[in-house]
């Protein structure tokens, strides 16, 4: 199927309703040269809508992470660079609540979660905050200089899980947050004897187990198994020669969906460390991968300003968004991505405005009078070139 291409229209703005938006995902443009904003897209009505005011936007409110914050998917918590952390009403469409969860000297967001009623912040200087109801102040957890990322486990929502630039992985229980329930052990040394650097950019728990998967910037994937009394990778694969900055785990597959700082995105076996395909398209570095929970897609964003829908099955680009600027985050929603629900009333009355004029200029174009023009024969043409050339040769003289 050849993939559906479409272009961000700058007058789409809210006065669509925004509850189809997330039929297909939400998604945030986080760019270094222009204002940051935060997007959806539709893929089942071909739109996309910006939820923000661009006049009033500073770089400072970079969007750095995504999170639903309901199981029901009515609130999509958002991280701004400058600490703030906004909640977004996915039924009114609009911005309801911001609060300040970080400060600008503690670093950029680098993972979000919502336990029970507990909301769950990890910045890159390593502090990892449980923001409880009622409580005065957050519960504070160390977790190293340099975290790159922060995951919770959607079976125990209880436990999260950090790693960073030599920061290796670490495992938390936020009922007991005095010391890690699991530390992994960097990998033997080299064979020239030196010590492996580590780099964990991008991590995530496998579904239905205890381990955990894990990218890393010197383009390896590595598999951790804390019931197992090794705190070593128990498999460790590399894909290509570039740093890898984001996974996904597709759902009910064996395989790992990764990217690199090339655009190259390839499916990875976690049970021989195999590469099984590759996913083509891409032109920039990959900023954020995600899977649907139940369909065999995977979503891509980065800095070639596309958004990216990907089969799992054959491989093939699905559909393709140009939203501008360059993306950090993308978030998926758990509905059936081209499900078109019905229109509202404000949409259906713009549709039959639409159907009008549509009408309208086609009967502009039927009462027009059909212009046709002449055209030469092939074969008249053809002679009359032929007889220039005989007139133009010169016979030949024999002596």
């Amino acid at each position: 199927m050849a993939p559906n291409q479409l272009r961000f229209d700058d007058s789409c703005q809210l006065k669509y309703h925004c509850i189809e938006m997330l039929a297909p995902m939400i998604r945030f443009n986080a760019c270094d040269f222009s204002p940051p904003s935060y997007l959806g897209v539709s893929l089942a009505k071909k739109q996309a809508f910006n939820f923000c005011e661009m006049n009033c936007l500073s770089r400072d409110q970079e969007v750095c992470v995504l999170c639903w914050g309901d199981a029901q998917e009515t609130e999509v918590l958002v991280g701004c660079s400058n600490g703030e952390l906004k909640t977004f009403s996915t039924e009114k469409g609009l911005f309801t609540e911001t609060r300040q969860c970080g400060q600008s000297d503690e670093g950029k967001f680098t993972g979000l979660a919502v336990a029970d009623s507990a909301l769950v912040t990890s910045v890159e200087s390593g502090l990892v905050k449980v923001w409880k109801d009622g409580a005065t102040k957050p519960v504070e957890i160390n977790a190293g200089r340099s975290v790159c990322r922060m995951v919770q486990n959607a079976l125990q929502r209880h436990h999260v899980a950090t790693g960073g630039k030599e920061n290796g992985l670490k495992v938390w229980d936020l009922e007991r947050p005095d010391v890690p329930v699991f530390t992994a052990k960097n990998v033997r040394n080299d064979w020239l004897d030196l010590r492996v650097p580590e780099w964990v950019r991008d991590l995530a728990f496998i579904p239905d187990s205890e381990k955990i998967v894990t990218c890393t910037g010197h383009h390896q994937v590595r598999v951790y198994d804390p019931a197992s009394p090794q705190r070593r990778p128990v498999l460790e694969a590399q894909f290509g020669e570039y740093p890898l900055t984001a996974l996904a785990l597709p759902a009910g597959s064996p395989c790992v969906v990764v990217g690199n700082t090339q655009g190259q995105l390839a499916l990875i076996d976690l049970r021989k460390g195999l590469v099984r395909g590759c996913l083509k398209g891409l032109a920039g570095g990959v900023r954020e991968l995600q899977c649907h929970p139940s369909l065999p897609l995977v979503a891509s964003c980065g800095l070639d300003r596309f958004l990216r829908i990907h089969s799992l099955d054959d491989h093939s680009l699905q559909h393709k968004v140009y939203l501008k600027s360059r993306l950090n985050c993308v978030l998926l929603s758990s509905k059936d991505l081209e499900a078109c629900p019905e229109a509202a009333p404000a949409e259906q009355e713009v549709a039959e405005e639409e159907g009008e004029d549509v009408e309208g200029e086609d009967a502009v174009w039927d009462a027009m009078e059909t212009v046709t023009e002449r055209r030469k024969s092939r074969k008249a043409d053809g002679g009359d070139e032929g007889a220039e050339e005989k007139s133009t040769k010169k016979r030949k003289v024999r002596k």
